[in-house]
């Protein structure tokens, strides 16, 4: 693993996050709230001063990971949806310029995956797939011990597919609860675990719905592990049967048998998630 402080920053559409990670821990910790309404370069400005804040002589490296497709060699962030003007931003470019240190740029989910597979449950692991479960359904693939980005960073969208008239991810993020369930998730989540039973059959109902992604995504990558991540993975327990049921209708048995699948445990997972792209693009473990 390098040796050094590497800088890891989660870009999301109203906050960045951006930490000082030695060894697997994160030492200084910093966030700013996005203005997500300005140009592209006042928004790239506030990212460049969170990160001097936590910024110093031992940082080796920057990972950034961005809710949005990515060229990955050159780090050019195409859309990200809640930032207007972020349209072929040169990410990489400008923190290298800026602060003279490597870059490695990718998707948010490709992130959580990899600092899984570094830092978190995945490590025992050479082939897993991350799912992150929240107000979408991200998907990051780890391939051989490797991070999946496929040729255009667009690997394990899975979100995207067709299912039953509308996509996976309207049934697999937290759009589910305020369509199937008539509230927003975190309702749903509190009476969910206050017991009532309309709201513990909605998770079970909703890990049925997921067992859909974890099928596709056991089909195209034969993965040793899933592990959830994002704020409906909290729910893990509430949803496990559901999924567990779902899963019964996969062809291959003995595989579903040998699958592990957890919720992340990481704390600052986003941040860690995003040094970890900096290991991974280095290839250095």
């Amino acid at each position: 693993m390098a040796d050094g402080t590497i800088i890891g920053v989660d870009l999301g559409g109203t906050k960045v996050s951006v930490g000082a990670v030695v060894g697997g821990e994160v030492r200084r910790m910093t966030r700013s709230d996005v203005p997500s309404e300005e140009a592209a370069e006042v928004v790239l400005a506030l990212i460049v001063d969170t990160i001097t804040e936590v910024f110093d002589s031992s940082v080796v490296g920057i990972g950034c990971g961005v809710p949005s497709v990515v060229d990955v060699a050159e780090g050019i962030v195409f859309d990200v949806e809640n930032i207007p003007s972020w349209k072929e931003v040169h990410l990489k470019t400008a923190l290298e310029d800026r602060f003279g240190v490597p870059a490695a740029v990718n998707n948010d989910a490709n992130a959580f995956a990899v600092g899984e597979h570094v830092f978190g449950s995945g490590r025992e692991f050479t082939n897993m797939v991350g799912l992150t479960l929240g107000t979408g359904l991200g998907t990051g693939v780890i391939i051989g011990g490797r991070l999946y980005s496929g040729a255009n960073c667009g690997a394990g969208e899975i979100g995207m597919m067709a299912h039953k008239g509308l996509t996976l991810e309207d049934y697999c993020s937290g759009q589910f609860f305020q369509r199937e369930g008539g509230a927003a998730g975190d309702e749903v989540y509190r009476r969910a675990r206050a017991g009532e039973a309309e709201f513990l059959e909605a998770f079970e109902r909703y890990g049925s719905e997921l067992s859909e992604a974890v099928m596709i995504a056991l089909y195209a990558y034969d993965p040793q592990a899933v592990i959830f991540g994002g704020s409906i993975s909290a729910a893990f327990d509430l949803f496990e049967t559901g999924l567990g049921r779902g899963l019964e209708q996969f062809a291959y048995p003995h595989v579903v048998e040998r699958l592990v699948m957890a919720p992340s445990t990481l704390e600052n997972a986003a941040v860690l998630g995003a040094a970890a792209l900096f290991i991974d693009a280095i290839g250095d473990r």
